[in-house]
Order: C-alpha cells, then sequence, then structure tokens
C-alpha cells in the first residue's frame, strides 16, 4: 500500500499473532500491507531454516527494517529501563552484542538492510561511560556495514540535540535512527516536530504511532494511543518528514491496547486522511 509517496507497512510484533502464518495472513488479508518490520526474536536461533521459513511465508511482503529486543530490558518504568535497556550495561553487553551481530547475519540473509533496537539512555558526554557506548556502537557498526546493513536506534530517550551530538561523535556512515514520533512523548524528551527537523539526516527509518504526555514527563510513562488520537501533530509530522526529503516507508507500530488491528486500521485511515 502506497498513502502519496510513502510505503505503509506495519511491525510484525505489534499485532500479536501466534506463527509466522497467521502475521502475514493478517497483514496481507486483513491489512492489504505488503510491507513489515520483521521481530527476529527466537528466528536467530533456527539459521538458516529460519531464514527459509521466512522467505516462504512471507512471499510478496517487503521487510522495511528487522528489529531486535533484548533478555533482562525492563519497561516496568522509565528509570528501569534506563538500568536495564540495550547496549549500556557491562554485564550484559557481550551477550547482546553476539545477538546483534547474530541478527545482522539472519537479515542479510533475508535481505533486510536495516536492523533496529533500543540502545539504552545514552550517558551524558560528560560521563565517563559516554565513550564506552560509542566504542560499543562503533565495534557493531563495523561488521553490519561489512554485510551491507545499518544499526538504528530508536528515538526517545534523549532529546534531539543530546542525541544529535551522539551521531556526530559517532562518525559511523551505516549507523543511524528509527523516528519514533511518540516515543518523544512517552519519554517526554522534546517535541517530536522539532526533534525531526534536528536529526534530518540521521533519520532511516520511520514509525508512525501516537501517544499522551503524562503530568510527569520524564519520570512516568506517557500513554499511547492509537495514531490519529494523542499529541502528535500529525499532518505537521508529515509535512516535516517530507521537508526533510525523508522518502523511505511509515512503518505502523502498535504497543498497546487489546485491539491491535483495529488499532492499525486506525492509522491506516489517519494517513489517508492527511
Amino acid at each position: 500500500m502506497k498513502i502519496g509517496e510513502f510505503d505503509i507497512g506495519v511491525c510484525s510484533w505489534s499485532l500479536r499473532q501466534p506463527t509466522l502464518v497467521d502475521l502475514f495472513n493478517v497483514i496481507q488479508d486483513q491489512l492489504h500491507l505488503s510491507h513489515c518490520q520483521l521481530a527476529l526474536g527466537d528466528l536467530i536461533n533456527k539459521g538458516e531454516d529460519g531464514v527459509e521459513e521466512v522467505r516462504r511465508i512471507a512471499e510478496g511482503v517487503t521487510f522495511t527494517a528487522a528489529m531486535i529486543g533484548f533478555e533482562g530490558e525492563n519497561y516496568a518504568t522509565i528509570e528501569r529501563i534506563k538500568e536495564t535497556g540495550g547496549y549500556v550495561p557491562d554485564d550484559t553487553w557481550e551477550q547482546r552484542r553476539q545477538i546483534t551481530l547474530d541478527a545482522a547475519e539472519f537479515a542479510a540473509e533475508l535481505g533486510i538492510k536495516k536492523l533496529s533496537t533500543h540502545v539504552g539512555f545514552v550517558p551524558m558526554p560528560n560521563d565517563p561511560n559516554y565513550e564506552t557506548v560509542l566504542k560499543r556502537i562503533t565495534e557493531l557498526s563495523k561488521p553490519l556495514a561489512q554485510l551491507g546493513i545499518d544499526l538504528l536506534m530508536e528515538t526517545g530517550q534523549e532529546p534531539a540535540p543530546e542525541l544529535l551530538q551522539f551521531l556526530n561523535d559517532l562518525r559511523c556512515k551505516n549507523f543511524g535512527v528509527n523516528f519514533d514520533p511518540a516515543n518523544m512523548i512517552l519519554y517526554g524528551s522534546g517535541d517530536p516536530i522539532e526533534a525531526v527537523t534536528t536529526l534530518g539526516r540521521h533519520i532511516k527509518h520511520v514509525h508512525i504511532k501516537d501517544a499522551i504526555r503524562s503530568d510527569r514527563p520524564g519520570v512516568e510513562w506517557g500513554e499511547e494511543v492509537p495514531f490519529g488520537e494523542g499529541q502528535v501533530p500529525h499532518a505537521a509530522f508529515l509535512d516535516r518528514l517530507k521537508q526533510i526529503n525523508y522518502t523511505g516507508p511509515l512503518v505502523i507500530e502498535r504497543e498497546a491496547g487489546e485491539e491491535r488491528v483495529r488499532d492499525v486500521l486506525i492509522a491506516i485511515d489517519t494517513l489517508k486522511s492527511l
């Protein structure tokens, strides 16, 4: 499906289907979409068998990117994910490094060119751990570059100017941003429209998601809602993406609620109306 100049897709994990067959039936037959961001999860452990399974079942679907998360990440509160998320904790770094490399090889076998994840809360530049995180991302980016894969970090944890400094300090050509406007609101980290302009050329993949700010931004989570029912300025968001010459897909993500297919259809209708 194309809306305007954008290909429209959906995040596989948003649909919570029990099998790959069920997942791609929903994507193609109920949502009438042909683009998907694929959560790799346990598929990685299947190796070449997993690659062949995805190829067979997902025939006709284009993957916009792959995605990985990590065991032990705790999203109960903003403070807990700050402690447990991504590549920042020392005790999980080696394990998560290997998972990322395995995921990249799996993605490359499927012809997927982008791999997204939450890299964790980037420390401030005056924090001794800042250089450690830069080194770890650089260490991952090099072998991924050899596979032709971009490593993408989710937005939300840091205000856009801080994230821009990190990206500039990193100096990895195959590292970029998966921009999620709702995360800026959920984490209380700034205005998503301004953030698009600030991050500009670093935005390589976009999620379509919406949210409402909490009364204590940055301390308590905001509330995720279907796209079109929250505080993301929808028309302004798409206009700003055009202004920075973003031409990639718009991939709908829904991580709350019990009517996921309905909510994805609401997002599609909102995009059509714009």
